[in-house]
């Protein structure tokens, strides 16, 4: 029940906004480390570009750690917030065989463009903070526009 209470505070005051950037944090299913398994972050990090790719949105950067993923993108107008990450996720779950994530995510929209690159760089340090790499460049599931 506490969950679902969570979910739906979640959705308070949710706004999607055509071209908006925004950054999502969406977590996996009890928090299992289903991306340590390289098959499967490399997964969620191909959908994410085909997400892009199809015109769904405009990714910035996402990196995808051990339990959840961080990324961030303008919506390009044709889908919603909710239809994009509900495209990542649902895409994911189907390919890997499993359900992988818990329900709803976290979004921040970013108000100005000035806040995109500095968002981005402390974005792709999740790896570094959390003690995976010693290196940015050594973790293998993230991507950003200024590549």
């Amino acid at each position: 029940m506490e969950s679902e209470f969570h979910s739906q505070n979640l959705r308070t005051g949710r706004v999607s906004q055509p071209y908006q950037a925004y950054l999502i944090t969406t977590v996996t299913r009890h928090r299992y480390p289903f991306f340590d398994d390289h098959h499967t972050a490399r997964l969620v990090s191909r959908t994410l570009v085909e997400l892009d790719a199809v015109g769904a949105c405009h990714n910035w950067c996402y990196v995808v750690m051990p339990d959840h993923c961080h990324w961030m993108f303008s919506l390009k107008g044709t889908y919603s917030l909710s239809q994009t990450v509900r495209m990542l996720k649902g895409k994911t779950s189907r390919l890997a065989g499993m359900p992988l994530w818990q329900k709803g995510f976290h979004d921040h929209a970013l108000r100005h463009e000035r806040d995109l690159l500095p968002t981005a760089r402390y974005v792709i340090a999740n790896p570094l903070r959390a003690g995976l790499v010693e290196r940015v460049g050594d973790f293998p599931y993230w991507d950003a526009a200024w590549l």
